[in-house]
């Protein structure tokens, strides 16, 4: 599968957001980043196994607690295949 660029709006700063999708991506095998956005959403784009792309989503879509997800937005696809490895947070 392609990799796979989102953008999660909600209340998604200052609840631990980003260490949650970096865990949950390290723990799936997926490369990739996530970063706070000055809007105060967060960004993310990964690349791995379909299957485990589809979890992420998922997760994404759920939150960790303290989380209030109002939309998980498609992005188009990073370009290139340089995504870090292991899954990082950025900025």
């Amino acid at each position: 599968m392609s990799p796979i660029h989102l953008v999660i709006r909600g209340r998604v700063q200052g609840v631990g957001f980003r260490w949650f999708v970096r865990e949950t991506a390290r723990r799936l095998g997926l490369s990739g980043w996530v970063s706070n956005r000055p809007d105060g959403n967060v960004e993310l784009a990964a690349g791995g196994a379909e299957d485990a792309l589809e979890k992420l989503r998922t997760a994404v879509g759920n939150g960790p607690p303290g989380a209030v997800i109002r939309s998980v937005d498609e992005l188009p696809a990073p370009e290139g295949n340089s995504l870090p490895t292991p899954f990082t947070i950025v900025r």
